[in-house]
């Protein structure tokens, strides 16, 4: 969905009818609904696989332009024909509060075609091995029926992968098979048709909605009280809310699926990950609008926490250390996929020449130097991309790399010559140039023209590819073997 925000003053009362007159001065867009679960996904350094639906027109168009400056996938997106794309449009009056004075949507609700569903369920076949959680955020517009419910779980389960879901609607049955559903507490008492009043009331209601649907997990989210994890035969486990000034609910939901999601994809435990979920619900609340928590933000959060807490598990003080950490100990040339648009607009708009060379670099070696000081010397600014862990393991065989990717960003980071360091997967390369769009692409001679990926794309954009000179028979593969046949001798 395409959250649109239209602010300005209200001073005077329409002389046609009773209403108010708004004064617009602001106008922006915002990626809503499944997109802001994406969005928060991205804010905080995850990688998302975007699946989902919109229309042909320009809202879908501006939608999928936001999610490739995030750096997301977008190629489970399917535009089907004869819908529109959701569009919500918010009516804020500034000079009294930021009051929302009036919301217009923009919609429609039917069921998606069998085309579509066939096409997503083939997308999320094919991706369904490199990703850790799916992440299911129902709006009820559509999209997430029972037919493609079934399909998925049925996939996640033969992968053996964890499904979460931001329930939507009175029938929870269709959820069945999820390792995991998040209804805040309206959502819970509407499901089991139980007014939900005190903890007693919460408690039956969450039993009743565990017995009527196949679930492993309740997460039952309460705003101000914070939220609750109910099992089966097990006692419920509580997260408390930090008091906090509420400035706007909207999207706090979205933000707990996706920190729940990430910490969890991280390998952190579920009950863990509920506490910097909340702290993460703390913070968006105390925004306008469907908004983020940074790094630094939810780190800062949590960390208050663990303080108020200090009988709390031994393994929650260490990761609230890892979030710190997380932010902390690479050095400041390393850039986020997230962070890469705000500042390539910044450099352009200076008139930086920019040069962009890419590859594993596993064990630094003078050919990669060579490199790097030639591709300098092509431009004002040098972005070196390097293939994450994975990625080397594929392109390399098993046993690579013998550095690993945080090792090689503070190595690579250390030369004069890099300007900036970003970690890519081998599927983000061209999402990776198409924000960039660089002047330079440069790769070592040992490649020809034809054999660099992406060089359409440079020079659709202006740019140009320049092999650099490689002399020396010396490679990482080749030190490597060398390094082994020695061990072995």
């Amino acid at each position: 969905m395409l959250d649109e925000y239209v602010s300005g003053d209200v001073d005077r009362i329409s002389p046609e009818a009773p209403v108010q007159v708004v004064s617009v001065q602001n106008e922006d867009f915002k990626l809503g609904g499944a997109g802001n679960v994406v969005n928060n996904i991205a804010a905080l350094g995850g990688k998302a696989s975007a699946i989902g639906v919109i229309g042909n027109g320009r809202n879908g168009k501006l939608l999928l332009d936001m999610f490739t400056k995030l750096g997301v996938d977008t190629e489970g997106i399917v535009k089907e024909r004869g819908r529109i794309t959701t569009r919500k449009t918010r009516i804020i009056a500034v000079n009294h509060a930021n009051q929302q004075v009036l919301r217009i949507d923009r919609e429609k609700k039917q069921d998606i075609s069998d085309a579509t569903l066939k096409k997503i369920v083939q997308i999320i076949k094919e991706k369904i091995p490199y990703i850790d959680v799916i992440l299911i955020s129902d709006y009820g517009k559509g999209l997430i029926t029972r037919r493609m419910l079934s399909q998925v779980i049925a996939i996640a389960k033969k992968h053996n992968k964890l499904t979460i879901v931001d329930p939507k609607g009175l029938d929870f049955s269709k959820y069945s098979g999820v390792s995991l559903i998040t209804p805040n507490k309206k959502e819970a008492a509407l499901a089991s048709r139980i007014e939900i009043i005190d903890e007693s009331s919460l408690e039956k209601a969450a039993k009743k909605i565990l017995q009527d649907i196949g679930i492993h997990q309740l997460l039952i989210t309460c705003g101000k009280d914070g939220m609750v994890l109910f099992e089966r035969n097990k006692e419920p486990f509580r997260v408390k809310a930090e008091e906090r000034h509420v400035f706007d609910v909207s999207g706090a939901g979205d933000t707990v699926l996706a920190v729940l999601g990430l910490a969890v994809a991280s390998g952190i435990s579920v009950k863990n990950s509920l506490a910097v979920a909340n702290a993460a619900a703390g913070i968006v609340v105390g925004k306008a609008g469907t908004a983020t928590v940074s790094k630094q933000e939810l780190a800062s959060a949590y960390k208050i926490v663990m303080g108020k807490v200090g009988t709390r598990a031994v393994s929650e003080q260490k990761l609230a250390s890892s979030l710190e950490s997380n932010i902390h100990d690479l050095p400041d040339k390393y850039k986020q996929l997230t962070e890469l648009p705000a500042l390539i607009k910044a450099l352009k708009k200076k008139g930086k020449r920019l040069v962009l060379t890419n590859g594993c670099f596993d064990l630094l070696h003078a050919g990669h130097i060579m490199l790097f000081s030639a591709s300098k010397l092509m431009g004002d600014i040098l972005f070196v991309a390097i293939d994450d862990d994975e990625s080397v393991k594929t392109l390399k065989g098993s046993g690579r790399p013998v550095i690993s990717a945080k090792e090689r960003v503070r190595i690579i980071s250390a030369l004069d010559t890099v300007d900036y360091v970003v970690l890519f997967s081998s599927p983000e390369l061209k999402k990776l140039i198409e924000i960039i769009q660089p002047n330079v692409l440069t790769k070592g001679s040992n490649y020809t023209d034809q054999e660099v990926f992406g060089r359409e794309l440079v020079e659709k954009y202006g740019g140009k590819i320049e092999l650099i000179p490689v002399t020396e028979n010396i490679s990482s593969t080749r030190i490597i073997d060398t390094i082994k046949s020695i061990r072995q001798e």
